[in-house]
């Protein structure tokens, strides 16, 4: 299984980015992939999710009404598109995988692999 992230930069306040994550190695619909972020000096949150089955999508409060995720069945990727992004938005993001269940996960160890850190920067 393999996950790779990108599309990490800087903007400024109010401003928006679109990461991907592109995975590989495993059957991905069976699926649901994960945003997680973590802040300098801060651990490691649950930002966003999705089952790839279904669509079916989770945010974190903070975030709601300005991120959203998607997938792309054909491409094997999933998006994070983050609008009227804020200061408090920065950290590194990550996108992590784990079977599909029913259940909202938001423990990073519940997660099986991870792609690698895609920083974003928030700037006011």
């Amino acid at each position: 299984v393999q996950l790779q992230a990108s599309g990490g930069g800087s903007v400024q306040a109010g401003g928006s980015l679109r990461l991907s994550c592109a995975a590989s190695g495993f059957t991905f619909d069976n699926y649901v992939i994960a945003w997680f972020r973590q802040a300098p000096g801060k651990e490691k949150e649950a930002v966003s999710q999705i089952s790839i089955s279904d669509g079916k999508t989770y945010h974190r409060n903070s975030v709601k009404g300005r991120f959203a995720m998607s997938r792309d069945g054909v491409k094997n990727t999933v998006y994070l598109q983050m609008n009227s992004l804020k200061t408090e938005d920065t950290a590194v993001y990550y996108c992590a995988s784990r079977l599909t269940s029913d259940s909202i996960e938001t423990r990073a160890g519940k997660y099986d692999s991870w792609g690698q850190g895609t920083l974003v920067t928030v700037s006011s």
